[in-house]
């Protein structure tokens, strides 16, 4: 797969606690230079960047980000606010102790909370896979398809492990055995450190990789971050 190919499937990612408005629009120049899926901001400057880049750009944003243990009624009320911004795209946190503590109910009643004030939008699904184990993640898998969201995504990029292939391999197989291709998709984030690694995730099945490196990397540039 080319590089012009790789940048369809990216959420070209600015969220450090410390960006500025001027990293925030260095991005979104990079992203519509280079044709990237869409750009991945927090919050407080989707309007911003709607303003500034129109309707050339998708917008990404994050809800309940990135702990995930703002109640249901914040996590809707923050998806709301967004879309009322300009986002095209939301990403949200699970409560992870909720998963935790097997109270699957309650995670699918927030997911669907979601799903409803985003309707017409892209959802997807954080669930921070590194803290997880296997059984977790699937479970997972089936929470996510109930809830009708679009995309059950790997990590935050804030925790201590982000996508492995062993996680893409374990999401690709359970969409497969339960036929929900083209229905529910996986998103790669967290630790794409090379081109390598986004190629692979797009040939195991991910269908948008979370990064702040890859146009780095197509630039030839040394990055860090997400």
């Amino acid at each position: 797969m080319n590089n012009e190919d790789i940048l369809k499937y990216v959420d070209h990612t600015v969220l450090g606690v410390d960006a500025k408005w001027e990293d925030i629009k260095s991005a979104c120049n990079e992203a519509l230079e280079y044709g990237v899926a869409s750009i991945c901001i927090p919050p407080c400057y989707v309007k911003q960047a709607r303003e500034y880049a129109g309707n050339d750009l998708k917008i990404c944003t994050v809800v309940g980000f990135p702990n995930g243990y703002t109640t249901s009624l914040a996590k809707a009320f923050e998806t709301l606010d967004t879309i009322e911004d300009g986002a095209d795209e939301i990403d949200m946190v699970i409560n992870i102790s909720y998963l935790k503590n097997r109270r699957f109910d309650d995670i699918l009643a927030e997911i669907i909370a979601v799903r409803r004030v985003s309707e017409g939008k892209i959802l997807k699904v954080i669930i921070e896979t590194c803290l997880l184990t296997d059984e977790e993640k699937l479970k997972m898998c089936e929470i996510v398809a109930l809830a009708k969201a679009d995309y059950i995504k790997t990590s935050t990029g804030f925790s201590h492990g982000g996508a492995t292939d062993h996680d893409i391999e374990l999401f690709a197989q359970y969409i497969k055995d339960n036929d929900l291709g083209g229905v529910m998709n996986i998103k790669a984030a967290g630790g794409i450190s090379s081109l390598d690694d986004a190629n692979r995730f797009i040939k195991m099945g991910a269908n948008r990789l979370g990064s702040s490196r890859i146009i780095s990397l197509i630039k030839g540039e040394a990055s860090t971050g997400y």
